[in-house]
């Protein structure tokens, strides 16, 4: 009988993802890292294939994490995954951190926020989802 992968194996996904992305590396770079195809990598990331015990210690190594950092538990009582690691696997959530960060003036940053949470709302309540209106 195979084995099937589990939500267990999904949720490692979605963090070697953000982790990856956080630290500016490609799929490629991973996987050429650790010794896998870039398409590997991809099926890691999608929770398709499990991740070895030697393999992912090595992507905690690559990404400098501990390899507890795949498996801490979510933070609401449903068992939902949405701690940084949900929002950082969002497309374009780890630009915006890197650009948010490199703002050095304290008025300027809430000022952006400010603009980011207005866009929220409005997309909110108009009902604009990936850049268009319906």
């Amino acid at each position: 009988m195979p084995k099937q992968t589990t939500e267990v194996d999904r949720l490692v996904g979605i963090r070697i993802t953000a982790l990856r992305k956080a630290k500016g590396l490609s799929q490629t770079a991973l996987g050429n890292a650790v010794g896998v195809t870039f398409q590997q990598v991809q099926k890691y990331e999608k929770g398709q294939n499990r991740v070895g015990a030697g393999r992912l210690r090595e992507i905690a190594r690559l990404l400098e994490v501990p390899v507890s950092a795949f498996f801490e538990e979510p933070n609401d009582a449903a068992g939902r995954d949405d701690n940084v690691f949900g929002f950082l696997s969002t497309q374009g959530a780890v630009d915006i951190l890197r650009a948010y960060v490199q703002i050095e003036d304290d008025q300027l940053r809430r000022e952006v926020l400010a603009i980011v949470r207005s866009a929220a709302r409005l997309s909110r309540s108009t009902g604009i989802a990936n850049g268009s209106a319906d």
